[in-house]
């Protein structure tokens, strides 16, 4: 299995141990880390969890759209930041006489 196959394992499985030990169903757990995708926004929802320690499924589900946001919105610039680049370098060395 592959580190990053097993990194996601063990962050979703916190994640979801978290959402137990706080009284929430597993489905729930698995929805979320599901939908945030990634280890990294698993660990900032996991910080959200132990230091807040949300009393509804509706806390939990807001802080996981926030997060969903936030990376979503991250996407956005680097894309509009890549664009930018290549805007520049054509108008820095034409069409024709690209890097």
């Amino acid at each position: 299995m592959a580190d990053s196959r097993k990194q996601w394992l063990a962050a979703r499985d916190e994640l979801v141990g978290t959402i137990i030990k706080l009284g929430f169903p597993e489905e729930l757990g698995d929805s979320i880390a599901r939908q945030l995708g990634s280890p990294k926004a698993m660990e900032r929802m996991q910080s959200y969890l132990v230091n807040v320690k949300p009393k509804s499924a509706e806390l939990i589900v807001d802080e996981m759209l926030a997060i969903c946001s936030d990376i979503d919105a991250w996407h956005a610039k680097k894309e509009a930041e890549r664009a930018n680049a290549s805007y520049n370098d054509i108008l820095n060395y034409g069409l024709g006489e690209r890097k």
